[in-house]
């Protein structure tokens, strides 16, 4: 078996992240906020980072205006550049713990791995997002320690080291409140450091507060300009109020460490057992378990066969070093979440807040292995087992947010073929989307991507999504009526819209986009959703869709090919033709889709074929249909009667009158 050196080991962390990070990678897409940012890139020019981020986070604004237009705005791009700065953050703090502990590089690396792949955190794929928001200043402080702690030991270039330092740490604090309580680290840093040379503890304190120093006046910098946004200025990233009830905090204190602890310790490196043991067949459960056992033998063979030349079969104080900084690393992380009142929960949006952690959770495990188990062979395989487990979880993680992306890739091809075009000032009102990881504001960046392709700076937003159930009694949207003002700030534009202008749609998670209105698809039909949505259809004027235009082009860039026409295409299209009038397009879609055997996912869909037939006078396939329906949903009945009485409106008032008696139609 071949020796593998130290200069293999960046070949491994770049295997690592493609195996936890980059197997799903041509599959994903944009979610979140990356659908703003990348809109505001494309259409409204890098530069206008600098007002959409005046209010919130001002100093975040450089780095997506560089980012932005170096990167174009394509989902596969950002999710390659989300790679190669996954990849960065690993060589940074491989670099910078080298530099630390320069005799320690097996305990190093092994903090480097952990930190690599740490599963506690899933949104490694919002990655125009985060990359902006955050990893580029972890990067930034991850490098900054590095750079202090070579300054201590090369005396005659400590003060460029310093300055350089202290210009990353700008850029680690400044951007985000992610990291603002990370800097005492780096004292602890300074102190162990310095402990090699002298273990007197004034002198070293008094010594390590001195070097100390020029850090922490940059970091009281950071802290009084952000306690100036906070209470003078207009920040107001997460609705911040203090908890004033000192009772109520002091005595939830104990199990929020204790959550805290246990979570990042044990349950975020465990969860991938879970779920494999509760779908143990499930397709996504064996090829997790499959890559796990993959991951595990190639790290045994690499670390069984890595040659560091270490110190660590001797007993030293490395262990208790990492054990402390990692324990304080890991408290100091929670303090802005914590402070901000938001929630520590693991396999949510939400742990993307444990980014502050990420390191001091990986010295606290290192540490504790070293301590522990003085085994060598061992202990890689223990280690071995905790960074497989991560990657299988990782790789579950970027499972779903593939789903989601095939969720949104749907809706946006289902837009494209029910709604040709819509007049400006359209908003598509909702009480809820089919995606998990978008939310209607999110949305109206594609949205306007897709039937706004030609907007200019300084118009008002043409289109928007609307969620009835966030919005309603805001400042969006006071109340349901017609003729109400929607207002939706989007950064440094805004849509202006009415009510009596705004399209209901449904779109469920198992079934097709519709649109909806108080005739063909009303409260009634609809009876089984939310009150939301039902309280709203009144209101929905299908009229703001243009129906006689073709359907526009979707950028190839976002959402791909257009996929194969299956059911959904049929029954968009046959919905539309139903508002045309064009009984016979409807006719052609239906008997079309049933040659290729495709059928609906939710019985309500039959509604549009069956009034499509039975206007044409094939009224015998019209109450096959009728009768298929009302067998899988009774609570159709009413809406079948109404469409069967709206037939006997226009043509076969006979055969109308039959299938009403058949239905049992009261008056």
């Amino acid at each position: 078996m071949p020796t593998f050196t130290r200069k293999s080991i960046p070949a491994l962390f770049a295997l690592l992240t493609i195996l936890a990070y980059g197997l799903l990678i041509p599959w994903l897409g944009f979610y979140w906020d990356d659908w703003p940012f990348a809109w505001i890139g494309e259409f409204l020019g890098p530069t206008e980072f600098f007002p959409a981020f005046r209010s919130i986070r001002p100093f975040i604004a450089p780095i997506f205006t560089f980012t932005t237009s170096i990167i174009l705005p394509s989902p596969i791009i950002w999710q390659i550049a989300g790679l190669g700065f996954r990849f960065l953050s690993a060589f940074a703090a491989w670099w910078a713990l080298k530099q630390i502990w320069q005799k320690k590089p097996a305990q190093t690396l092994s903090v480097v791995l952990l930190f690599l792949l740490f599963p506690g955190y899933s949104q490694q794929w919002v990655a125009l997002t985060h990359i902006n928001q955050e990893w580029i200043s972890l990067i930034s402080y991850l490098f900054s320690f590095g750079l202090t702690a070579q300054a201590l030991r090369q005396s005659d270039r400590s003060k460029s080291k310093t300055i350089l330092s202290l210009f990353l740490l700008f850029w680690g604090l400044y951007p985000t409140e992610y990291f603002l309580t990370m800097e005492p680290l780096r004292f602890l840093i300074i102190y162990f450091i310095l402990g090699e040379e002298s273990t007197r503890f004034w002198p070293r304190i008094q010594e390590s507060l001195k070097r100390w120093l020029p850090y922490f006046f940059l970091w009281l910098s950071n802290a009084i300009w952000l306690a100036y946004f906070y209470t003078k200025g207009t920040y107001n990233s997460y609705n911040v109020v203090a908890n004033q009830n000192s009772t109520s905090m002091f005595s939830k204190v104990f199990y929020e460490i204790w959550d805290l602890f246990y979570k990042s310790l044990w349950q975020i490196w465990t969860r991938i057992i879970q779920h494999i043991w509760e779908s143990p067949s499930a397709p996504t459960s064996i090829l997790g378990l499959g890559l796990v056992i993959f991951t595990f033998v190639l790290l045994i063979i690499y670390l069984q066969n890595l040659d560091l030349a270490d110190s660590s079969k001797v007993k030293d104080s490395w262990a208790s070093q990492a054990i402390f900084i990692g324990t304080v690393g890991i408290l100091l992380g929670r303090i802005p979440s914590w402070m901000a009142g938001l929630p520590f929960k693991i396999g949510t949006t939400f742990d993307r807040l444990t980014i502050s952690i990420m390191l001091g959770t990986a010295l606290l495990l290192a540490g504790i292995l070293e301590l522990l188990i003085r085994n060598e062979k061992w202990r890689n395989i223990l280690l071995s087992v905790f960074l497989a487990l991560a990657v299988g979880q990782q790789f579950l993680s970027a499972n779903e947010f593939r789903r989601d992306w095939e969720r949104q890739r749907n809706l946006a091809w289902q837009l494209s073929w029910r709604i040709p075009d819509m007049e400006e000032g359209t908003a598509l009102m909702t009480h809820e989307l089919p995606m998990v990881y978008e939310s209607d504001q999110s949305f109206t960046a594609p949205l306007n991507w897709i039937y706004a392709p030609d907007y200019r700076a300084g118009e008002l937003l043409p289109y928007a999504f609307v969620n009835i159930e966030k919005r309603l009694g805001g400042s969006t949207i006071e109340v349901l009526d017609f003729d109400m003002p929607i207002n939706v700030p989007y950064r440094t534009v805004r849509f202006e819209g009415n009510t009596s202008e705004a399209i209901v749609i449904y779109a469920p998670k198992s079934g097709c986009l519709r649109v909806l209105d108080s005739t063909y698809a009303n409260a009634e039909v609809y009876k089984k959703e939310s009150h939301f949505l039902t309280d709203a259809i009144f209101l929905s004027n299908p009229a703001q869709v243009k129906v006689d235009t073709e359907s526009p082009t979707l950028p190839i860039k976002l959402f791909g090919k257009e996929p194969a026409h299956e059911w959904c295409y049929y029954s968009t299209k046959a919905e539309l033709a139903r508002q045309r009038g064009d009984w016979g397009e409807v006719v052609r879609l239906g008997d079309e889709a049933e040659k290729l055997g495709y059928y609906p996912f939710d019985a309500i869909e039959w509604l549009p074929f069956v009034e499509g037939y039975a206007q044409a006078g094939e009224f015998e396939k019209a109450e096959g249909l009728t009768e298929i329906a009302l067998k899988k949903e009774p609570h159709l009945r009413k809406a079948l009667c109404e469409l069967w009485a709206r037939v006997g409106m226009i043509s076969g008032q006979e055969k109308a009158q039959n299938t009403q008696e058949l239905l049992n139609c009261t008056p």
